[in-house]
């Protein structure tokens, strides 16, 4: 068979796994917005380490690391751009009687928005790789800053509108949408954000866990 099958690329496929299946499920109706977003959160977790497992592993080739890089990305690109995307479009249409579920023009607005929301973050990881390879490349050392917002972290920054939804009890569609619009502008724009030491990714952490207990939580009621 094709391809690299060792330890180094489970959690990248994991997360492929997780993003695909909260997509369908959130799509289909079958689960709710807030079921997708613990499939996103668990994404998270999976492409926080998937880098660090990796180079456990001293003895990889120069083709199972760049496999590993292109693998990375397109399970990105599912976990962290499609399957907000299919959450919006859960919480556009969710609860509404069949005839009501017709494309009226803010809906198809808003379709628009998502359609451009995945665009922005297959844009966003591209763009990382030709500046990984062009790092590589030149070997100027490790990573100081990232251009552009990376796409791992809409796994806390959504997560945190559905739970303020369920807090103030009221719709707020609208909000997420709006969350999509600003997060793909901050997908592509220039702007450079510090690369997080390790005092900032516990902080990361915790509180990804406090979302995803909440929102595990608010799964069960």
């Amino acid at each position: 068979m094709i391809g690299f099958y060792n330890y180094t690329v489970i959690l990248t496929f994991l997360s492929l796994l997780s993003g695909t299946a909260g997509s369908f499920l959130c799509l289909s109706g079958v689960a709710s917005p807030a079921v997708g977003m613990l499939f996103l959160m668990f994404s998270g977790v999976c492409d926080s380490f998937d880098g660090t497992v990796a180079r456990t592993k001293k003895n990889r080739s120069r083709r199972e690391q760049c496999f590993g890089v292109q693998i990375d990305s397109l399970a990105d690109l599912m976990s962290f751009g499609m399957l907000p995307a299919s959450v919006g479009v859960a919480l556009l249409f969710s609860g509404l009687p069949q005839g009501e579920a017709a494309l009226t023009p803010v809906r198809v607005l808003l379709l628009v928005v998502a359609l451009a929301f995945v665009l922005a973050a297959l844009i966003r990881l591209a763009f990382f790789n030709v500046l990984e390879e062009e790092r590589d490349r030149t070997r100027t050392g490790e990573r100081r800053v990232y251009v552009g917002l990376p796409t791992t972290s809409v796994a806390l920054i959504f997560p945190g509108v559905l739970l303020l939804q369920h807090l103030v009890k009221v719709d707020l569609t609208w909000l997420y949408f709006a969350g999509l619009a600003a997060v793909a502008w901050l997908f592509v724009c220039k702007l450079e954000i510090p690369k997080p030491g390790m005092k900032g990714i516990l902080a990361l952490m915790g509180l990804g866990l406090v979302e995803f207990v909440v929102m595990l939580a608010t799964c069960m009621l």
